[in-house]
């Protein structure tokens, strides 16, 4: 048994618990997220807890050659896991994945006094066409599968409805995604897909065929891509409660 876990009490032992489940899902515990229900930034609970508790955690994930990280820059609990274990990305996440780094990137250059920054769906998709990175309008179910991973990964948070009505739907982008790509993949990776994209128009092909996926988390994926329907609400970053639970979901 580990030292200190016998003098948790049994709601603690609850929580620790749902720590761990949830690290070993979604890989990241950002220190603040989007809360509907106030309509702004709020101190995720999961990440208080996990901070008071990282010596014992990091001991337990260490058992299974895991390593738990703290960036107290940005924010953010982590794990870090063996070389080659982890979930593949389909091509469109990845796509996104990569833009919205991208986005990140330049609105951060811009004097940014938050380490999250907003975007929207219609500059996203504007990159994807100055990128020439995806060759005709993808279904909404594959645009919301994308997405659903994303934000399982805490990469991402919508912020209004998500429908079909997509252009002016704000999207948050949580600092977690300075920890999946640094610039220099992204530049390289972005330049690899639209080499095949011109490659395919050249050849006349209907279809792009895509071997590269980027790996995330050590776990099979879950089926979040049903529920992609947040309550519209303004963002007020600087605001805080004393309940800092997390009632988002996709």
């Amino acid at each position: 048994m580990f030292e200190g876990y016998e003098e948790l009490n049994a709601q603690d032992v609850e929580r620790m618990q749902e720590v761990i489940r949830t690290l070993l899902s979604q890989t990241f515990l950002p220190e603040r997220k989007y809360d509907k229900k106030y309509g702004r930034m709020m101190p995720d609970r999961m990440y208080d807890f996990c901070d008071r508790h990282l010596e014992f955690l990091t001991e337990y994930f260490a058992v299974a050659g895991i390593k738990l990280c703290q960036d107290t820059e940005l924010g953010i609990i982590y794990l870090e896991g063996a070389d080659g274990i982890g979930e593949k990305l389909p091509k469109l996440a990845t796509i996104y994945l990569l833009l919205l780094k991208l986005i990140y990137d330049e609105k951060m250059a811009a004097v940014s006094s938050s380490v999250n920054v907003i975007t929207t769906f219609g500059e996203l998709n504007g990159k994807a066409g100055e990128f020439r990175l995806i060759k005709g309008p993808s279904s909404m179910t594959e645009i919301k599968r994308a997405f659903a991973i994303l934000k399982k990964y805490q990469m991402v948070e919508f912020l209004d409805v998500f429908d079909e009505q997509l252009e002016n739907t704000r999207i948050m982008i949580y600092p977690c995604i300075n920890l999946v790509l640094m610039r220099e993949d992204v530049n390289g990776l972005l330049g690899s897909f639209s080499d095949e994209v011109k490659d395919n128009e050249v050849d006349g092909q209907e279809n792009l065929e895509w071997s590269s996926e980027e790996t995330l988390s050590e776990n099979d994926m879950t089926d979040e891509e049903s529920d992609l329907e947040p309550e519209e609400m303004n963002v007020d970053e600087e605001g805080e409660t004393e309940d800092g639970t997390d009632e988002s979901g996709i």
